[in-house]
C-alpha cells in the first residue's frame, strides 16, 4: 500500500484544553513541564488504565470508562508519531550534547517511530520497546511524509505541543481531533483554538460526550 494512502490519517488525539481554551499554563521548564497549572488539565489521563499500563507499568489504581475508553483509542492503529520540540524536553537552542532523552525514561510509551520537529540536527535516537525520535529540521510537512512513509497504512498522531497542532489545522492536515476539557481555569498560557476559524477550514464538531473527569470532543475535517 502507498505511504499516502488515505487509510493513513493524521490524529490529534486526548489533547486537554482548559474551559478557557489553554493546552498549558505560562512558564514552562523541567520542573514544571505543562507550566503553571497545567498538570490540572490532565488529571483525566492520568487516572485512566492507559496511562498507568503505558506510563507505570501497571494497573494499579487505574479507572475505567468514558475517560478510559478516549485514552486507550488514542493509541489505536498508529504507526508513527510527530512531536513539537517541546514535547520531546525542555532543551532550547542548539543541542548541547545528546543527553537529554526524553521526559518519559528508557521506555517511552510511543513503540512506533517518532518525529520530533527541531531547527537543530541530532543523529536518531533508538530507546526501549521500538520507539525511535528522528529528529526533523525541514517543517512539518517533511515530517508528516516520513511520518506516514513509516507508519504505512497505519495513521499518525500528532502529539503537540499547541503551536504544532495549530500549524496543522491551519494547514488542514488534520483529519481528526479528540480534545478533553478539564473543568479548570488557567487565566493564561498557550491557547490552541485562538483566532482559527475551524468551520472555514473545513471541520465540525462530529461528536461530545461527559467522561469522569473531563468532556470529550472529536473534530473531524469534513
Amino acid at each position: 500500500m502507498s505511504p499516502m494512502s488515505p487509510m493513513s490519517r493524521l490524529r490529534v488525539e486526548s489533547v486537554s484544553l482548559s474551559v478557557d481554551g489553554f493546552g498549558a499554563g505560562p512558564d514552562q521548564s523541567l520542573q514544571q513541564p505543562m507550566g503553571r497549572g497545567g498538570m490540572a488539565l490532565h488529571e483525566w489521563a492520568l487516572a485512566t488504565r492507559t496511562f498507568h499500563q503505558r506510563a507505570l507499568g501497571s494497573d494499579g489504581g487505574a479507572t475505567e470508562g468514558v475517560d478510559e475508553r478516549f485514552a486507550a483509542r488514542g493509541f489505536e492503529g498508529l504507526g508513527a508519531w510527530i512531536l513539537g520540540r517541546n514535547m520531546f524536553g525542555p532543551v532550547r537552542g542548539p543541542w548541547p550534547d545528546e543527553s537529554w532523552q526524553g521526559w518519559w525514561g528508557d521506555e517511552p510509551p510511543y513503540h512506533v517511530p517518532v518525529f520530533v520537529l527541531t531547527h537543530h540536527p541530532r543523529p536518531p535516537l533508538a530507546m526501549q520497546g521500538g520507539t525511535t525520535f528522528h529528529f526533523v529540521t525541514e517543517g512539518l510537512s517533511v515530517a508528516l511524509q516520513r511520518a506516514r512513509a513509516a507508519a504505512g497504512a497505519l495513521d499518525v498522531r500528532l502529539g503537540g505541543g499547541m503551536a504544532s497542532i495549530r500549524q496543522a489545522l491551519q494547514a488542514r492536515l488534520v483529519d481528526r481531533m479528540h480534545l478533553a476539557l478539564a473543568p479548570v481555569l488557567l487565566g493564561q498560557g498557550e491557547p490552541l483554538l485562538t483566532g482559527l476559524d475551524l468551520p472555514a477550514l473545513g471541520y465540525r464538531c462530529a461528536g461530545v460526550e461527559a467522561g469522569e473527569r473531563a468532556t470529550h470532543v472529536v473534530i473531524e475535517r469534513a
